[in-house]
């Protein structure tokens, strides 16, 4: 389970999060992501290194921002990027506990309905403003929906009411228990009327947002008023290039035009050689082949099962992630080790003669055509496609492949599920219902088009579920419909490694995707 530091009063016993072990980096608003990686490395200073003030990060990035806005982003590289500049009531820690950041203690009402915050004092925007209680006031009333336009998060759905007694103290009343609630409050406090994030981004974070040339790169500065003395920046500057082509950016690396590119892969890392540091860990990331649920014929349960028959997720992590990978069986990583079910990796063993079977009962018997719809910046899902196209050939499929552009990946797919398959990968969370969630019927970015009345019933009982053994058997219920519905083909939880010059150090792991330059610097 997650423990908050000791700074927090007591309360979190009455409402409890998702247990995770320490992963890595992944892509949405609930998590579309990109390329995963392999390698190794500790990433701790050389013994004779003297640790030094100041200095610029050159950062790879093969994605460019899709907003700006913390509210209105669902690129989960944008948020690696720009939670440098916001901070939220906690943040997601290393060891996958909340770590107080806005808010210095909380306590929650024994019928689990009503929370209430009290606000560090000295914390200021970057434009100079005090951060008060009117400013998580406006933040949450956008979020939820109570400023009377429409809710911009389902996360923040549950709030019936809020109150600002004093500068310093928020009250936040929920309609009903809500057992994420508690983890979704790493969201970004924004400056109350402040209506221009979109192209000046103000927050409270380490860093300060000073520019973003499109096609070329975003850069931030240090935050020298940072509230918190024990996690001020030591970098001076950190600049995102913007480089969609791996082995370009592995080219900057070694010749010393980048120094970080994280999502390195392990040939890339052998082609870096000696001199550079990689640090490695699993990234709490699912990569699967989405199925359009609503789509002919994958609007059959049998053609989605013959799907999952045909395809030998073994050869994908032999081939694409070196045998770099954990095997999947639902839309839930064993990094989720409360939440996890065990087993379903095991339902569909690879068989043609089975996927054959079904595709014939299903009234396919001579196959179908399939486009693959997969983002052209992810080397790691182009390859995956093709090997699933040739795997897919085997039982009568004939998929083509169908590379777009990120930007427009989001559109269609993610926004408008125009697409019939598709090749990503969904970045953990820090609580299964943002996890499966993504399944609800009613959920507005269920790109699957999943919709099952018993799964629904089973993940809206698990949200308001506080005994966490009864939780964590409603999740795994409901993973186990998702396996059994087909309604993916779930392939693995890719490892993934970030390579840096040698003399940069600092960088950490966490279970979500997360870069913390304030706890980077360099060696000399």
């Amino acid at each position: 389970m997650l423990k908050l530091r000791k700074t927090f009063v007591a309360g979190f016993s009455a409402l409890m999060v998702a247990s995770l072990v320490m992963a890595g980096c992944g892509k949405t608003d609930n998590g579309a992501s990109g390329s995963p990686s392999t390698g190794s490395g500790t990433g701790t200073p050389a013994a004779s290194g003297q640790k030094v003030s100041g200095g610029t990060v050159r950062v790879a990035m093969a994605t460019e921002p899709d907003n700006l806005d913390p509210y209105l982003s669902a690129a989960t590289d944008t948020g690696s990027m720009m939670d440098n500049v916001f901070d939220g009531l906690f943040e997601a820690g290393e060891n996958s506990d909340l770590v107080p950041a806005i808010a210095e203690s909380y306590k929650v009402s024994e019928d689990g309905l009503t929370y209430t915050f009290n606000l560090k004092k000295g914390v200021k925007f970057h434009n100079g403003a005090d951060l008060t209680s009117k400013d998580v006031y406006y933040s949450y009333a956008k979020l939820s929906g109570l400023s009377g336009k429409a809710p911009l998060s389902s996360k923040f759905a549950a709030i019936e009411k809020i109150d600002t007694p004093d500068d310093y103290t928020v009250v936040l009343k929920l309609k009903a228990k809500d057992a994420a609630f508690l983890a979704a409050n790493i969201v970004a406090i924004v400056p109350k009327d402040y209506e221009t994030q979109s192209s000046k981004p103000i927050g409270a974070g380490p860093f300060k947002f000073v520019s973003y040339a499109p096609g070329q790169q975003l850069v931030l500065e240090k935050n020298d008023s940072f509230y918190d003395n024990a996690h001020k920046p030591q970098l001076d500057r950190v600049e995102f290039k913007f480089m969609p082509d791996a082995n370009a950016s592995v080219l900057a690396l070694k010749s010393g035009d980048i120094d970080m590119v994280p999502g390195i892969s392990a040939q890339g890392a052998l082609q870096l050689g000696k001199g550079f540091e990689i640090v490695s860990g699993p990234q709490n990331m699912v990569q699967l082949l989405a199925l359009n649920n609503s789509v002919e014929p994958l609007n059959n349960v049998k053609v989605r099962q013959a799907i999952n028959y045909a395809i030998d997720k073994d050869v994908i992590i032999k081939t694409v992630a070196e045998g770099n990978g954990a095997k999947l069986g639902s839309n839930m990583s064993p990094a989720m080790k409360m939440y996890y079910q065990e087993g379903l990796d095991k339902r569909y063993a690879p068989s043609a003669e089975q996927a054959k079977k079904l595709l014939k009962e299903a009234g396919f018997e001579n196959g179908f055509k399939l486009t693959i719809t997969v983002p052209s910046n992810y080397k790691f899902h182009v390859d995956t496609a093709q090997v699933i196209a040739e795997q897919l050939k085997a039982v009568g499929i004939q998929a083509t492949i169908k590379q777009i552009e990120w930007s427009n990946w989001l559109e269609d797919v993610y926004n408008n599920a125009k697409y019939e398959a598709t090749i990503v990968g969904l970045t953990g969370k820090l609580d299964p219902h943002e996890v499966l969630g993504r399944y609800e019927t009613t959920y507005a970015k269920n790109f699957f088009k999943f919709s099952n009345r018993e799964f629904d019933g089973l993940v809206n009982k698990g949200r308001l579920e506080i005994n966490e053994s009864k939780r964590a058997d409603l999740y795994k219920q409901a993973q186990t419909i998702l396996t059994e519905q087909a309604a993916a083909v779930y392939i693995m939880d890719p490892s993934r490694s970030v390579a840096m010059k040698s003399t940069l150090h600092g960088f950490k792991m966490y279970p979500v995707q997360k870069y913390d330059f304030a706890a980077m610097y360099y060696t000399k």
